[in-house]
């Protein structure tokens, strides 16, 4: 070989070696992506969501720091939410470890559990599968797009403001549906929302992020120690869900994917409710807004341009009579209800929404006649059962609030206020409504002071 195709051979080789070095490095970027979405600010909440903003972003400092190429977005709206989405998915190759962050509001409907950007109209269940994103959609997009590990730390069992228009209780998440190579967990159990904060970081996010930096120990067991910390740190109250189907050895802190030789898909941990011991402390009731709070407030403040453009639009007038009954302006909400029953008298909704109204100001004949019309309407109607729970509690009638509560838990088991109504009613009766009243807190930390707004105290008449 001559001196000349000699140098010629070492050029060329030197250029694949360049040309194969920077194709290492970009598939060592490609492997490992993350999408980071903080939701602190949805116009129908009361306040914003101040853990949120700093949760996110450490979260996505941290996964930086771990090798992750990260995409962190805040208070997306639905159109903006679909587009990262989008462009997250087109970043995914075979291989690759694909993670998404979401800390904001999640709601449940049809065993699904679907995220909510800040721009959400949620008034009825269709609207939650028409506005939200299903956590379920995004798993198995990743999964189709070619991610071999695919991770969800979702930090939004929280109770929101769209659910109380059209639920009397808070459903939490429901389990997620995963593909096989899944790693999912929830800030609280299925079914339970954590009581809505405003300290600067979430306990969850804080405990999830020491165990991402820990050296030598898998996701899975990183995740699993997170839930222990979190229910360690208070006292059971918050008990994260976990789902594990990781068939692949994978650490946040390492860089290092490989098959595991005893691979078994992992079930998620049966989450149980141990009965608390009778407590008399009473919480104080959240004051109700003045005339200047609730002109303020921008749904409401929405709504009422409809209705003076419209005089005949009884769906923003229901709609403005359940934010008012939520915000505990119950005269404007009973004056909203009767206008809406003046036209629809046989809307079972209104009826209902009037019920648990006039419940909670003490008008409790009328309110037991709404109930019970709503109920010939529509037999199965499990928010009027359980309005009509509160209102036979209220009238000292428990033997009638437990059958009615019951009936209301037979149709829908996650709903907190018919489980602490039915032990508030079973205390009364001489009975042990404990398990009741543990699980409802479990699964709404503010049960207690909710009923406190009603009137209704967990002990005492």
């Amino acid at each position: 070989m001559s001196h000349f195709m000699r140098a010629a051979l070492m050029l060329l080789l030197a250029g694949l070696v360049v040309l194969s070095g920077g194709a290492a490095c970009h598939a060592a970027d490609a492997a490992r992506i993350a999408l980071v979405i903080g939701n602190a600010k949805y116009p129908d909440n009361e306040f914003v969501l101040s853990e949120v903003a700093n949760d996110a972003q450490d979260m996505a400092d941290e996964l930086k720091r771990s090798g992750f190429v990260v995409d962190r977005q805040s208070n997306i709206t639905g159109d903006a939410m679909r587009q990262v989405l989008g462009r997250f998915y087109d970043r995914i190759e075979r291989g690759t470890v694909a993670l998404i962050f979401f800390d904001g509001f999640a709601i449940q409907s049809n065993r699904q559990t679907y995220l909510l950007p800040v721009d959400a109209q949620i008034w009825t269940e269709p609207d939650v599968s028409r506005d939200g994103f299903s956590l379920d959609t995004i798993l198995a997009e990743m999964n189709t797009r070619g991610a071999a590990i695919k991770i969800a730390l979702i930090d939004a069992s929280r109770r929101n403001p769209f659910e109380r228009r059209f639920r009397r209780y808070s459903a939490g998440l429901a389990p997620a549906i995963a593909p096989s190579n899944t790693l999912v967990l929830y800030s609280a159990a299925l079914g339970a929302v954590t009581a809505s904060g405003k300290s600067d970081r979430s306990l969850f996010v804080a405990e999830l992020l020491r165990e991402m930096r820990a050296p030598n120990i898998s996701a899975d067991q990183a995740l699993t120690n997170t839930k222990n910390g979190v229910v360690a740190a208070t006292k059971r109250e918050q008990v994260p869900w976990l789902s594990s189907s990781l068939t692949t050895d994978f650490s946040f802190a390492g860089t290092a994917a490989r098959p595991r030789d005893d691979a078994a898909p992992t079930k998620p941990e049966p989450q149980t409710v141990e009965p608390q011991k009778p407590v008399c402390e009473v919480p104080q009731a959240e004051p109700a807004p003045n005339t200047d709070e609730l002109a303020r407030d921008p749904v409401i403040a929405d709504l009422s341009r409809k209705i003076t453009a419209n005089a005949n639009d009884v769906t923003s007038r229901y709609k403005r009579g359940q934010v008012y009954a939520i915000k505990r302006a119950y005269a404007l909400a009973m004056q909203d209800f009767d206008a809406v029953l003046r036209r629809a008298p046989r809307d079972a909704e209104a009826l209902n929404n009037r019920c648990w109204t006039r419940a909670a100001t003490g008008d409790l004949q009328g309110a037991l006649a709404d109930c019970n019309l709503a109920l010939q309407i529509n037999p199965g109607l499990s928010d009027a059962l359980d309005s009509r729970g509160l209102v036979n509690l209220k009238l000292g009638r428990n033997a009638e609030a437990i059958k009615d509560y019951t009936d209301a838990i037979q149709r829908n088991p996650r709903s907190s206020s018919s489980l602490f109504g039915r032990g508030i009613a079973a205390r009364r009766s001489g009975g042990d409504g404990a398990a009741d009243i543990a699980q409802a807190k479990a699964m709404n930390p503010n049960i207690a002071k909710e009923f406190v707004s009603y009137g209704v105290k967990e002990c005492g008449p």
